[in-house]
C-alpha cells in the first residue's frame, strides 16, 4: 500500500512523518508473534509487537490503520489512539483491531522517547521506582515455540508441561518444584507462578473437578512449602478454564498454601460471577490479562471482584491504555500487576510501565524466554538482579528489534508507503 497525502484533520506538533509501516512474523521462531516498525522521514525508527492471531493483526494494521498513520505526525499519539480506538469500539473490534492499535502505540511511544532522548518511562513521569519486582511463570523454551522439526507451536496457555531440561520451567513445576523453587531462590526471586491446574482441565473439563485430581495438581506447590517454606511465594494461574463449581473447590484445596494470588482460575466473562467467587474463595484473585478493554477493568473493580488486576500492554491498548488502567485500579485500591508470556517487547512496555505508576506491585518475567530466544527477537535484553528488573535506560523502549528480522520475502513481511 502506497499512501502519500497527510491525513486530514491530525495534529501536528512535531513536523516529523512517518513514512513507512512494516510488519513480520517470526515464523520459525514464535509463529503466534506480530512485529512492528514505523519509520520516520527523521530517521527514528519505532518498534511495537503484539501476539495471537499475527496475519490477522497485520492486515489491520496495513489495510485500514494505515490509512490513518502514513505521512503522519508520530508524535501525535494520543489523536492517533483515540481515533483507531473510537473507530475499533465503534464496530465492536476488540481483538485483532486492540492487539494492532498495541502494536502501534507501542512504536509511537518508542519514536517519541528517541526524539526526547529519553526513556519511556521518563516521559510517563520519571520513577515512581528504582526496580521492578518480578517473579518467574513455569514457560519453558519451547512454550509459544516452533523449535527445530516441530511444526505445530500448539496453543500456549494450554497445558503444555514440556520436558525435562534446562530453564523447563513448567516441566520442574510439576515434576520437580522443589528443586525448582531452590533454584530460584538461589538466583534471588521469592515468587513463582504456578500452572499445575492445565492438565486437570484437559483431563476433566471446567464443570467438575474430583478431589484425587485436585490433591494431585496441588502436589507440586505442598512440595514447595515443604521445601522451602514461606520464602518462596506462590501463585496459581488457572487460564480462565473452570466454571465456578471446579474453581471453589480449587480455592478451598489452596487455602492451606496461603498463595499470593489465585488468577483466572475461572472463567472472566461474568463479573458478578467473578465477584461471587472472591467472596467465597476467602483468599486473594487476580484479573485478568484477558481482558480487552477498560469497560471490563471498570466492571471487576467496581464489582470488587478482584485484588490483584492485571494488565497485558499488548492486548489492551499500548502503554497509553496500561498506564490508564493501572492508575484506575488505584482508585479503588487494587494493585496492579504487568503480564509477559508472549514477547520481549511486551516485557519492555510493562517494565516502563510498572517503573513510572506507582500501583504497580510486580511485573511477569519468564527466565526461559529471556535466557533462551529473546536476543533472537532483539538487540539489548533486560536485566534482571536479585528478583528485580532493572529499568531500561536507553532513549525510548532501551532496545529494538533486529533489523535483520524485517527482510523482504521472508517470515510474512509485509510494508507500506
Amino acid at each position: 500500500m502506497t499512501i502519500s497525502p497527510q491525513p486530514k484533520n491530525v495534529p501536528d506538533s512535531s513536523g516529523i512523518r512517518i513514512t513507512a509501516i512494516e510488519t513480520v512474523i517470526p515464523d520459525s521462531l514464535m509463529p503466534g508473534l506480530l512485529l512492528l516498525r514505523i519509520h520516520t522521514d527523521q530517521g527514528c525508527i519505532g518498534h511495537g509487537e503484539t501476539y495471537y492471531a499475527p496475519h490477522a493483526v497485520a492486515a489491520m494494521i496495513h489495510d485500514w490503520m494505515g490509512r490513518r498513520l502514513l505521512q503522519s505526525d508520530p508524535l501525535s499519539i494520543e489523536s492517533h489512539w483515540r481515533f483507531l480506538f473510537e473507530r475499533c469500539s465503534a464496530f465492536g473490534g476488540k481483538g485483532a483491531e486492540l492487539r494492532a492499535l498495541s502494536a502501534i502505540d507501542l512504536a509511537l511511544w518508542d519514536i517519541l522517547g528517541q526524539v526526547c532522548e529519553m526513556p519511556v518511562w521518563q516521559l510517563l513521569g520519571g520513577k515512581a521506582r528504582d526496580r521492578v519486582r518480578v517473579y518467574n511463570s513455569s514457560g519453558g523454551p519451547s512454550y509459544g515455540r516452533r523449535t527445530g522439526a516441530q511444526t505445530d507451536q500448539g496453543w500456549p496457555g494450554h497445558g503444555d508441561i514440556g520436558k525435562q531440561g534446562p530453564l523447563e520451567d513448567n516441566w520442574s513445576s510439576n515434576f520437580a518444584a522443589g528443586d525448582l523453587a531452590e533454584e530460584l531462590l538461589s538466583e534471588g526471586y521469592t515468587a513463582m507462578k504456578f500452572w499445575t491446574f492445565d492438565r486437570a482441565y484437559h483431563e476433566h473439563g471446567p464443570h467438575f473437578l474430583p478431589w484425587s485430581a485436585v490433591k494431585e495438581c496441588l502436589r507440586p506447590m505442598e512440595e514447595v512449602r515443604a521445601r522451602v517454606g514461606d520464602r518462596m511465594e506462590i501463585l496459581l494461574d488457572g487460564h480462565g478454564f473452570f466454571q465456578l463449581p471446579a474453581a471453589l473447590r480449587i480455592a478451598e484445596a489452596m487455602r492451606d498454601l496461603k498463595p499470593l494470588w489465585l488468577e483466572d482460575v475461572m472463567r472472566i466473562d461474568n463479573a458478578d460471577t467473578l465477584a461471587d467467587f472472591r467472596d467465597k474463595a476467602q483468599l486473594p484473585i487476580a484479573v485478568s490479562e484477558m481482558f480487552p478493554t477498560r469497560e471490563e477493568y471498570r466492571l471487576v473493580l467496581e464489582k470488587r471482584a478482584a485484588d490483584y488486576v492485571m494488565i497485558d500492554p499488548t492486548w489492551v491498548g499500548g502503554i497509553s491504555e496500561t498506564r490508564r488502567l493501572a492508575e484506575l485500579a488505584q482508585c479503588y485500591d487494587v494493585p496492579a500487576t504487568m503480564h509477559d508470556c508472549t514477547g520481549p517487547l511486551t516485557l519492555f512496555a510493562g517494565m516502563h510501565v510498572a517503573t513510572a505508576v506507582p500501583n504497580v506491585v510486580f511485573q511477569e518475567s519468564v527466565r526461559a524466554h529471556i535466557r533462551t530466544f529473546y536476543s533472537s527477537l532483539i538487540e539489548t535484553n533486560i536485566s534482571i538482579e536479585h528478583g528485580f528488573a532493572i529499568p531500561p535506560t536507553g532513549p525510548g523502549l532501551g532496545t529494538r528489534l533486529l533489523p535483520e528480522l524485517f527482510t523482504p520475502g521472508l517470515h510474512s513481511y509485509r510494508i507500506s508507503r
